[in-house]
């Protein structure tokens, strides 16, 4: 397809985000072997754990630990999410190479989420990148609810630009846009997308997704098709905020890379090795989960006549 980037970025998120909403508790030694395994297909970019309040979070309650098992491949960016500067001083001690700051365009959201003001959480930023600065940490941002809130509906563009240029001003390389409940559609995404870019140049554009009503890839190619090379998303399609209502998981890794690399953009990632993973997440978390190319299997795989003829759950 014309227009499309050559290549992309996709940072996997599924050892945080995917994993945070789980009910069951995750076994330490699984999130190890998964985010192990992942990294052995070519991603490059993964965030491990988020250094945050075991009460807030349970199953993050173990960040420490997962980073001092993980098997460290060269040339691979292990990230943690911080809320605050205690958890950067805790990811910046386990070994932590960026560190996820970021904060919701919706005050109702961003207080739910993380208990403080969207204008608090910009000063916590502030905080943040202090700590930050002498270290060989780096910064990633990433602005919440930047297409729409649960609770508030419509978000302020001004906000959004406001909290992008607020990160901007702090270091971030590249900036996630998060549609956190999947509220946004590819035309808003286009929209937001183009603004930014325009607004700051030199900064990168990401695109964080969740598929809530079944328009995450179609807003993912939204984004492609204008000029982002930086994603976010979920092996299997884990995930979902724990604070949002009727969370639904991001978009699925290996659909995203499938999708990437049936129109020519490479991502860099072991396609086959990424389905086996998906599958081996299902397996380790005992329960079917969303994503459909391990299930399906790649769109250019041919089957005998004779082969059955089931249909997918």
């Amino acid at each position: 397809m014309a227009g499309l980037p050559p290549k992309i970025t996709i940072s996997e998120v599924g050892p945080r985000d995917g994993l945070q909403i789980e009910k069951q508790p995750v076994a330490t030694a699984t999130k190890i072997a998964l985010i192990d395994k992942l990294v052995a297909t070519g991603i490059d970019r993964i965030e491990v754990s988020a250094f945050v309040h075991p009460k807030v979070v349970p199953q993050m309650a173990d960040a420490e630990q997962v980073f001092a098992g993980i098997k460290r491949k060269p040339g691979v960016r292990y990230a943690a999410l911080v809320p605050n500067t205690k958890g950067a001083e805790r990811a910046i001690a386990a070994g932590a190479d960026d560190l996820k700051i970021g904060a919701a365009a919706s005050d109702t959201f961003n207080s739910l989420n993380f208990r403080m003001t969207s204008d608090e959480g910009a000063r916590v930023m502030t905080d943040i990148a202090t700590i930050a600065e002498g270290t060989k940490v780096k910064l990633a941002g990433v602005v919440g609810t930047a297409f729409g809130c649960p609770y508030e509906g419509p978000v302020s563009e001004k906000k959004v630009d406001d909290l992008f240029r607020h990160m901007v001003e702090l270091g971030c390389d590249v900036i996630y846009l998060a549609d956190t409940t999947g509220v946004g559609n590819p035309a808003q995404v286009a929209r937001t997308v183009e603004r930014l870019r325009k607004r700051f140049p030199k900064t990168r554009v990401g695109l964080h997704l969740h598929n809530t009503r079944g328009l995450g890839l179609a807003n993912a190619l939204a984004g492609l098709e204008n000029g982002v090379t930086d994603f976010e998303s979920s092996i299997g399609g884990l995930g979902g905020c724990p604070f949002a209502p009727r969370a639904v998981g991001n978009i699925s890794t290996e659909d995203f890379v499938h999708m990437a690399h049936e129109m020519k953009v490479n991502t860099g990632i072991d396609l086959d090795a990424l389905i086996g993973v998906a599958r081996y997440a299902q397996e380790a978390l005992d329960r079917p989960l969303p994503g459909m190319v391990m299930k399906a299997g790649k769109a250019g795989e041919r089957h005998e006549t004779n082969a059955p003829r089931t249909k997918l759950d």
